[in-house]
């Protein structure tokens, strides 16, 4: 079982259903797939990125099968919305709030894991995002979709920001449960922001117009 602090424990366990939950559902959405394909897709999002960053330190095996919870609501995610994905749509916003626990929650335990595992400050800050975001971006992989994270919305740009508060509190000799759930706290309060106010990273100018609007393109 996990040895993490129990709010940050109720966090990741939260974020982790979520992420099952909502990965399934944008393979429903993308891919005309049946039910076990939609519950493999909610699992790889869920816990890839955990997957991702235990093979490249060398924890094997990954965390998230030594704890039967993790896999087990990360594949309940999947069954639920394979069941209601026509009745979850009217529940996407508390969704998206949910999946924000997950991607903030899992930069910060990606982050200190890596650091733990004698990784620099940059590698870590890098592993801190792979572990927030990693899962979706073989999801969309596997469905032949450009990943989410590269084209539309601010999600790496929150996970960066948490794990790179993550580490420096480490590194500075501040790091605890206070340090932690601020850090997430970060990085979930600019992935909500941005999901409100509907804000992207920053794009090639050349894919604007000069009034600001995107330029179709053929």
């Amino acid at each position: 079982m996990s040895a993490q602090p129990a709010p940050l424990l109720a966090l990741d366990l939260t974020g982790t259903f979520a992420f099952g939950l909502n990965g399934a559902l944008t393979a429903v959405r993308a891919a005309r797939l049946d039910v076990v394909g939609v519950v493999v897709l909610g699992v790889i999002t869920a816990l890839g990125g955990g997957f991702i960053r235990d093979v490249l330190i060398d924890s094997l095996p990954p965390a998230t099968l030594l704890d039967w919870r993790y896999y087990t609501l990360a594949a309940g995610g999947g069954l639920i919305a394979f069941a209601l994905s026509r009745h979850l749509r009217r529940l996407e916003p508390a969704i998206d709030v949910l999946d924000a626990v997950g991607l903030s929650t899992f930069a910060v335990i990606g982050a200190s894991k890596a650091l733990d595992a004698g990784l620099g400050v940059a590698p870590a800050i890098l592993l801190g995002v792979v572990t927030a975001v990693g899962g979706g971006t073989i999801r969309d992989t596997l469905v032949r979709r450009i990943p989410t994270v590269l084209r539309t919305g601010l999600y790496a740009v929150p996970a960066l920001v948490g794990a790179a508060i993550t580490v420096a509190t480490v590194e500075t000799g501040l790091y605890g449960l206070p340090a932690a759930l601020g850090a997430a706290a970060a990085c979930f309060l600019i992935r909500v922001l941005g999901l409100r106010l509907g804000l992207n990273a920053p794009e090639p100018p050349e894919t604007r117009s000069p009034g600001g609007r995107k330029q179709n393109r053929a």
